[in-house]
């Protein structure tokens, strides 16, 4: 079953096309920048039937362009054969006409398969830049759905930086707040009940560093 288009890519298609023309677009499949872009982000079903499509569209044209060089030559040597078997018209014999008869024939089969060769070669570059064309429209998709699924992560990430920031500022804030009355804490105490005081009732600041305590004169 065939697979209509939406009204919305009918419209896309359009409007690319219309943006795209007279653009010279490069035949994907012979990229190899376009193979490394496709390794990146993943193939679809879609990009490989129709790379599958495009290189045998190529592959055609090119076995089509052989034959067509193999086929002039072929006619090329059979119209030398001809000419050079005018020579014996004069003394024309049943092995010279059946020559003559069997070489017009061939030629006149290698006009027919180079007219049919030229017909469809005619028609290729038509197909391969259609297909190229949605080859290319189908790597853009997936490029665009890619780019905003990391454009998605991308933004997440930064909003959950942006809080731990936020969070870890405030947690470092009050960690300072505590360090500073811990010491003041610790200070005042040492201050009023001494060192002794403090080791009788095992209290202790030692947050990692011992804060130094003030000199006091004790008479």
């Amino acid at each position: 079953m065939v697979r209509k288009k939406s009204k919305g890519n009918r419209g896309n298609d359009k409007k690319y096309r219309a943006a795209l023309a007279g653009k010279n677009i490069p035949v994907l499949t012979l990229d190899n920048k376009w193979y490394q872009l496709i390794k990146r982000l993943g193939s679809t079903t879609e990009i490989v039937r129709l790379t599958e499509k495009l290189n045998d569209l190529l592959k055609r044209q090119g076995k089509i362009n052989t034959e067509l060089k193999d086929i002039h030559r072929l006619k090329k040597k059979l119209m030398e054969n001809i000419v050079a078997s005018m020579d014996e018209i004069e003394s024309s014999s049943p092995q010279v006409d059946r020559k003559m008869d069997e070489s017009r024939r061939l030629i006149e089969e290698c006009n027919a398969k180079m007219d049919k060769y030229r017909d469809e070669n005619l028609e290729l570059p038509k197909e391969i830049e259609e297909v190229n064309y949605r080859l290319m429209v189908a790597t853009m998709e997936l490029c665009y759905s890619r780019l905003q699924q990391n454009t998605k992560e991308i933004n997440e990430i930064n909003e959950w930086l942006t809080s731990t920031r936020i969070e870890l500022k405030k947690k470092v804030l009050r960690k300072q707040d505590s360090e500073t009355v811990n010491f003041e804490l610790y200070s005042y105490m040492h201050d009023i009940f001494g060192s002794e005081v403090l080791e009788i009732f095992d209290m202790q600041y030692n947050p990692g560093e011992k804060p130094p305590i003030p000199k006091q004169d004790r008479t």
